[in-house]
């Protein structure tokens, strides 16, 4: 019950914002909190957004490339005029300018598997952000479940010391009255240090709790944070009266470890055919146009110098092409590449296979440990009532003075430890059917009450 882990610490790292008036904040409203206010799964949103950026690259890659370009040349001494092509061994000026697209023609359809892969890789972005989302639900509501488990057991051994006391009292008025021995006092009076020592301690554990919780949520009020007070009681479980292969079968559905890895073998596959892509030629078109001017430039007939625009007119120009790239040989450079796509594909195989094997396993461990909770609950009910009996019987032998002050504290301590046993497996339960019903698709945040 009291386990917060290192991962839990991290996922919660990023989360900024402090305690709003004394809120009393129920599970849902923790759960809710933390989604909205995650860092890490901020960065996971921001990660499907990048995979939204691949995806229109990926369309925006089958649409001719355009350029243009511009120059403009101050030159001395012998160069050679950009207009006339002919050496000049004087200081002119020259511009020259043009307008250029290309566009993929055949690549072995790598643009298209391409925009195929951005597709799968937005899919398994998404599961991942959504499996954050999960994992910090199930810790939310474990250090939750942790403090309600801390403010029962107070109640309980509050419980036990205010009949302490009331024996104490009864026990001083004996002993003053010479009835009982004064060593009967004495045991009593050490039994309520005892319980009240207990008490801080629990309290102490209630306060870490919280402080878990809140640091969680990263609030840092600290002292105010509290959750609501509500009757927590026992849920229905019909969850345990389904089969286990039903629950693994609806896990497979609802949980997205399986989803994350069937997609990574989606996205290993497409990369090996996108590496094979570079075994075929590439076809590639490209259409251009030009003009230039110079300073030196004379009409032909007039012998008179040019003007701007003239020249722009008069010397430009088109071209028009296309271009075959066939791979020969690369140094093995592909055939290497499409050896580890391949076997990153059989990872990725083994990876799925695992991640089948792993939630079976996990889902299960919660089965087993869910229908067990419940066992040790109800076992410990039954031995709760037990020692209820007992430690009721052996206080009227001690107020009649047919037992000594020891055989009653030790009744009332066994007492004591059977009704936290209670307590303790009474949330141990709330928590690992929580667990189980999450595998079935029921949202960790949802406690339903007696």
């Amino acid at each position: 019950m009291k386990k917060i882990t290192l991962l839990g610490l991290f996922l919660f790292s990023g989360i900024t914002i402090y305690a709003q008036d004394n809120k009393q904040w129920t599970l849902e409203a923790c759960v809710d909190y933390a989604l909205e206010n995650n860092i890490s799964i901020k960065q996971s949103e921001l990660d499907t957004k990048l995979t939204d950026i691949d995806k229109s690259q990926a369309i925006m890659d089958f649409l001719p490339t355009v350029s243009a370009n511009s120059s403009y040349y101050i030159n001395t001494g012998a160069n050679v005029n950009p207009s006339t092509n002919q050496f000049e061994n004087q200081t002119f000026r020259s511009a020259s300018g043009g307008l250029n697209s290309s566009m993929n023609l055949f690549s072995g359809l790598q643009n298209w598997k391409t925009l195929q892969r951005s597709k799968i890789n937005i899919i398994a972005t998404q599961y991942q952000l959504d499996k954050m989302r999960d994992d910090i639900s199930i810790y939310v509501a474990n250090a939750f479940v942790e403090i309600l488990y801390n403010k029962e057991q107070i109640k309980v051994l509050e419980s036990q010391n205010k009949i302490t006391k009331e024996n104490l009292t009864r026990t001083k008025e004996l002993v003053d009255a010479g009835v009982l021995p004064q060593g009967d006092l004495l045991e009593i009076k050490a039994t309520d240090a005892t319980q009240i020592q207990q008490i801080i301690a629990a309290e102490n554990d209630l306060f870490i709790s919280k402080i878990g919780l809140a640091q969680l949520l990263q609030i840092k009020d600290y002292q105010s944070f509290d959750i609501a007070e509500e009757d927590y009681g026992l849920f229905p479980d019909a969850i345990l009266e389904e089969d286990a292969s039903t629950i693994i079968a609806k896990a497979k559905e609802e949980v997205y470890d399986v989803k994350i890895a069937e997609a990574n073998l989606e996205l290993a596959e497409k990369d090996l055919e996108l590496t094979k892509t570079t075994y075929y030629p590439t076809l590639s078109a490209y259409m251009g146009y030009s003009t230039r001017w110079s300073s030196t430039n004379l009409d032909f007939i007039t012998g008179e110098q040019m003007g701007f625009f003239d020249q722009l007119s008069t010397f430009d120009g088109t071209s028009l092409g296309v271009q075959l790239s066939v791979p020969i040989f690369n140094g093995l450079t592909t055939r290497n590449n499409v050896k580890r796509s391949q076997i990153n594909v059989e990872r990725s195989k083994y990876l799925l296979e695992q991640a089948n094997l792993d939630l079976e396993s996990q889902v299960y461990q919660a089965y087993n440990d869910a229908k067990n909770a419940k066992k040790s609950y109800e076992a410990a009910m039954q031995t709760s009532e037990a020692r209820q009996l007992a430690f009721e019987y052996a206080q009227e032998r001690y107020t009649v003075g047919l037992s000594n002050a020891f055989d009653f504290n030790q009744s009332a301590i066994t007492y004591e430890n059977a009704q936290s046993d209670v307590v303790r497996t009474k949330y141990e339960y709330i928590f690992k059917v929580k667990v189980l019903e999450f595998y079935f698709g029921i949202p960790i945040d949802q406690i339903n009450y007696n």
